[in-house]
């Protein structure tokens, strides 16, 4: 009895040994082996692909999905891939325009100090550039034999007045020119005394963005002694590019940041776009007035703008993130998730975008309200569908319907 119980056990295992070996051949038999980097190559036993050398791979032929051309997941593998899905729903569009600029000056608080006296600077008073200047201070002396001469006259007149009163007019009017004031005038005519020197006032209030002249320079009546600005009105110049420019309007509220100011945020409203683009850069300027009466924006500062633009003419379009989107130039996919099936299946499904939002795009077409699409991981999803042979970004399915990104006009044969 022992010897055939031990004769049983040795014979019963080797059978089930030879079992299992023929159910991994036949398992093995049955799988298809396919290249990594080159999705065509099919063959019945693993080995090397005859393309690029690599070692083959099993391709997955799990059967449970209806269609052929859907690719179906573990949710093991869709977690792993981190797969991540969300509802497409409707939303109220609102599109984000961010532009770039600088902050400048206003050029209606520009203004150059002049002389208006011919001579020879004796003195400067204001000697370096970003000196801060008030209106009526005195900038500098200026020694004019021109004026010297003008007095001598005004005075010789001034003796015979009351028999040639239009020489003494005259006199007095060549000085107005030279921008004497009626006191000074007075003041001259009353003492008596010829005077060499005169001073040169500001007349305005601001900070010098230039120094024009030196001392002992000669100069004629017109001369640019200093360029002033005033800082306490500022403008920022910000870049918008043709695609932007529909979005923007004079009035629309904008932010901005500084660079130099971090945390700080401005906010005002666009007085300004200009009507005609730089043939160069491609751009049109926009500008934002901004109160500076604390001096803490300073010309040439770079300025980040955040414009939120309503898009009414879109209400009744759905919106999807932007990371759903794969685009390939000719068209915009993305993996819409099969219904009614236990574990994750996605198909690729081409759909026609409108405006980008920001982080998110309007859907023109292609998509329906409640529909479960893939939102993280579409990359993923696609090398699967690659692997497989089946429909993806880069080989569309026959016939497929090109969609565009906005402003792209493509013949719907162009993907083909």
């Amino acid at each position: 009895m022992a010897g055939i119980f031990l004769g049983w056990l040795i014979f019963h295992s080797h059978d089930k040994k030879e079992e299992k070996q023929d159910l991994v051949a036949e398992t093995v038999k049955s799988t298809v082996w396919t290249c990594a980097m080159h999705p065509q190559i099919r063959k019945s036993e693993p080995g090397k692909c005859p393309i690029c050398g690599m070692d083959l791979i099993p391709l997955n032929q799990n059967n449970t999905s209806v269609d052929p051309a859907a690719i179906h997941f573990t949710k093991e593998a869709a977690q792993l891939a981190n797969v991540l899905t969300s509802t497409v729903s409707r939303q109220k569009p609102v599109k984000e325009v961010r532009l770039y600029g600088k902050v400048q000056a206003d050029e209606r608080l520009l203004q150059s100090q002049v002389s208006y006296l011919p001579g020879r600077i004796e003195e400067l008073f204001v000697n370096y550039t970003g000196e801060t200047v008030s209106k009526g201070q005195r900038l500098a002396v200026i020694y004019s034999p021109d004026l010297i001469t003008a007095q001598q006259e005004l005075l010789e007149t001034a003796k015979t007045k009351s028999t040639q009163p239009v020489l003494y007019e005259a006199s007095k009017d060549k000085l107005r020119q030279w921008k004497l004031t009626d006191n000074q005038i007075s003041g001259i005519e009353n003492s008596g005394v010829v005077k060499s020197n005169f001073e040169v006032y500001a007349n305005t209030t601001g900070i010098v963005t230039a120094r024009r002249v030196n001392n002992g320079d000669y100069i004629s009546p017109g001369t640019v002694l200093f360029d002033v600005a005033d800082l306490s009105h500022i403008w920022v110049m910000f870049d918008a590019y043709e695609s932007d420019l529909p979005f923007l309007s004079k009035g629309d509220p904008i932010t901005f940041t500084v660079q130099a100011l971090p945390g700080i945020n401005f906010s005002d409203n666009i007085s300004f776009i200009d009507p005609v683009l730089d043939p160069t850069t491609r751009v049109a300027k926009v500008r934002v007035e901004i109160n500076n009466r604390d001096g803490k924006l300073k010309p040439e500062m770079f300025a980040t703008g955040l414009i939120y633009a309503n898009l009414d003419e879109y209400n009744d379009k759905l919106v999807i993130p932007g990371t759903a989107v794969l685009w390939t130039g000719k068209r915009s996919v993305v993996y819409v998730k099969q219904p009614g099936t236990d574990e994750p299946v996605f198909k690729m499904r081409e759909i026609e975008i409108g405006p980008m939002l920001g982080n998110s795009y309007v859907v023109m077409s292609g998509l329906s309200e409640g529909e479960e699409i893939v939102t993280q991981g579409a990359f993923s999803v696609d090398a699967a569908a690659q692997l497989e042979g089946k429909p993806s970004m880069m080989t569309p399915e026959r016939g497929a319907k090109v969609s565009s990104m906005p402003g792209m006009d493509m013949p719907a044969d162009s993907a083909h």
